[in-house]
């Protein structure tokens, strides 16, 4: 059998969110501008709680670990060590060829003509390195040591220009310097030819000098290495002080320039290079503070790590759609920040994968859209949001004091009263007469033991919520909360009741309908000037004229005063609001007042203009009027039209 091991949560155990889990952490940012490649890109960028504590990291989270690997570089070395380093071991050779002199030079006139000659070499790294090649040794250990720095450095200076030449760097000869001019004319010459848009033959070069290149299959591959490296360099020489820099730069002219047409070529090389990369946006300058030493390649890899993370940076801050992000290596993501990194950055690729596997996304070539599922999905969360809050400050207040005489039968019951229907709860009512008469048999049954179950008679009724889409809406930042309104309305009576009619009126300059459905995807486009609640009433007011029983009622969210109206069916539109707008608009209350519908008002503003008509309004209607915050609007909304279809029960 298998075993299961079970621990405290601490916060490091990791989750994945379903497909549900991953709609909801989308919904708000899908109702706000209805666009869901801008949904799920804010999602990959922000990342996302999870249901059961902590998150799922986005792109912003990737970004934090690339900025601390690399500040924790910059607070652990000393770049400026790696000059030292030479100058220690340049110093050693000094030494070690003047004692060298002391005992392989037995006569004292030759031994100080040998001294002074060593104490005329410059003390500074650059002028040794430079006077040692030029030097006759005596001592044959202080000469191997000095061939080996000499190797070494030559080996970690051409870096930056070719790997494969490091090993004929490191004994130069006449020929060796011939042989590369040739290869540095070669490859310019290439470049050249790419820059003015010819097919350069790379497969020429690579038979001719292909072994200066190992692992390259492209010009393309070639360009990225050769820049790659050479920026690696620059910033090496950028993070350095003046000083320290200065002698960089000569040792390497003493070291690898010792051909003036060698140096053009090499020259020409980052010029043509340039062409094809930003080498000074990739060359960057690091403020190392640290104290760690380290050597010439030790501080040529820390170079090329800082580099990878800023590319990496900068590739995850380009991001913006999906392609984008497919295009990250993971294997790049893992060697610079670990496998915990790469798992989250392959969860990031697979999201809309999973939206779409789970059938709440549809792609049509680059478009993506919600499915009908998804829709209902969001209808839902919004009801959930909506009465979360009830359930933390208003616990109870879908209760019903009296219920109908017929109807549906609910889970509760009651004592019987003399008129109840006779559904007789047989449970109940024999432990009524047990508790009461004591364990035994037979039982016998009195009038007060009736247990039966309470009925709800339910009605039809007819809603028109009416959104305000006046451009202050939008800026004022209600337009979130009034379509989670209008979805969660959407998803009640979905759920609870099914013969309801609901319609969704928008209403700015103009007024038009809008399905449940489409509400998820309306996006800022759709607002514009003007508060034209006369249109609005009018278009709600032929809404209901086809339901002729039951109730009928208009749920208006607005958050200011009318400043339009329809004149011969064109609207006319003022601010300040013209006295004629007024009385335009408050005809039609009347008319909607003589066809039975309650208007009922749900305001976001309390200016004296919007409060002054609302009250006009209420006593015309005999509607209700409140004042919302924007982030208690749903719970206004949804509870004023549970409780009313409630007492239309009751009477």
């Amino acid at each position: 059998m298998p075993l299961f091991r079970y621990s405290r949560w601490d916060g490091s155990q990791k989750l994945d969110l379903d497909a549900d889990q991953l709609l909801s952490a989308m919904a708000d940012d899908l109702l706000y501008d209805g666009d869901p490649w801008r949904a799920l890109r804010r999602l990959m960028q922000q990342g996302a709680r999870m249901p059961e504590g902590g998150r799922m990291p986005g792109l912003r989270d990737l970004l934090e670990r690339l900025k601390r690997q690399r500040q924790e570089r910059l607070e652990r070395y000393d770049l400026g060590s790696s000059l030292e380093d030479i100058k220690k071991k340049l110093d050693d050779v000094v030494q070690t060829e003047r004692e060298g002199i002391g005992q392989r030079t037995p006569d004292a006139g030759q031994r100080a003509r040998r001294e002074q000659k060593l104490d005329a070499i410059p003390p500074d790294p650059a002028g040794r390195l430079r006077e040692l090649q030029k030097y006759d040794f005596v001592s044959p250990e202080a000469k191997e040591k000095f061939e080996e720095l000499l190797s070494s450095l030559r080996q970690q200076m051409t870096q930056p220009f070719m790997q494969g030449l490091q090993k004929a760097l490191s004994n130069m000869t006449p020929e060796d310097l011939r042989r590369m001019r040739e290869m540095m004319q070669d490859l310019n010459r290439m470049l050249r030819q790419k820059a003015a848009g010819e097919e350069p033959d790379f497969e020429a070069f690579k038979a001719k000098w292909g072994q200066s290149f190992p692992g390259v299959e492209s010009l393309d591959q070639l360009i990225e290495q050769l820049g790659r490296q050479m920026a690696a360099m620059q910033s090496l020489m950028q993070s350095l002080t003046p000083g320290q820099r200065q002698q960089l730069d000569e040792m390497m002219r003493s070291l690898l320039l010792q051909d003036e047409r060698l140096e053009a070529q090499m020259r020409q090389l980052a010029m043509n290079l340039a062409e094809f990369l930003p080498l000074d946006e990739m060359a960057q300058r690091y403020p190392f503070q640290g104290d760690q030493e380290m050597n010439l390649q030790e501080a040529m890899r820390l170079m090329e790590e800082m580099q990878r993370l800023d590319e990496l940076e900068r590739e995850i801050r380009g991001v913006r759609q999906l392609e984008d992000l497919e295009r990250v290596n993971p294997e790049r993501v893992e060697q610079l920040l670990g496998p915990e990194a790469r798992e989250d950055l392959q969860k990031l690729q697979e999201l809309a994968k999973q939206l779409e596997d789970a059938g709440y996304l549809e792609r049509e070539g680059d478009e993506l859209s919600l499915t009908a599922r998804a829709i209902r999905k969001i209808a839902d969360k919004a009801l959930r949001d909506v009465f979360a809050v009830l359930k933390r400050d208003r616990v109870g207040g879908h209760a019903m004091e009296r219920r109908g005489a017929g109807g549906d039968q609910t889970d509760e019951t009651k004592a019987y009263e003399f008129g109840d229907p006779f559904l007789l709860d047989l449970k109940e009512t024999v432990m009524n007469a047990v508790e009461r008469s004591g364990p035994g048999t037979p039982v016998r049954l009195a009038p007060d033991d009736f247990e039966v179950y309470r009925t709800e008679l339910r009605t039809q009724a007819a809603t028109v919520v009416m959104l305000d889409m006046s451009r202050s809406m939008l800026n004022n930042g209600y337009f979130l909360p009034a379509k989670k309104v209008a979805l969660a309305l959407s998803a009640l009576i979905r759920g609870q009741f099914p013969r309801d009619a609901l319609y969704i009126v928008g209403f700015s300059l103009y007024a038009r309908t809008f399905t449940p459905e489409s509400l998820p995807t309306l996006s800022w486009s759709e607002w514009n000037i003007g508060t034209n609640m006369h249109a609005g009433f009018a278009l709600s007011r032929q809404l209901l004229a086809r339901h002729k029983g039951g109730t009928r009622q208009i749920l208006m969210v607005t958050d200011g005063e009318p400043t339009a109206h329809l004149e011969a069916g064109v609207a006319d539109f003022s601010y300040p609001p013209m006295p004629r707008t007024f009385q335009e608009t408050l005809k039609e209350v009347q008319r909607c007042t003589r066809e039975g519908i309650t208007i009922n008002t749900f305001m976001l503003e309390r200016s004296s203009y919007l409060t002054r008509f609302v009250e006009d309004m209420a006593r015309i209607n005999h509607g209700r009027a409140f004042f919302a915050a924007a982030d208690r609007l749903g719970e206004y909304v949804v509870v004023d039209f549970v409780r009313s279809r409630r007492r239309l029960i009751g009477r």
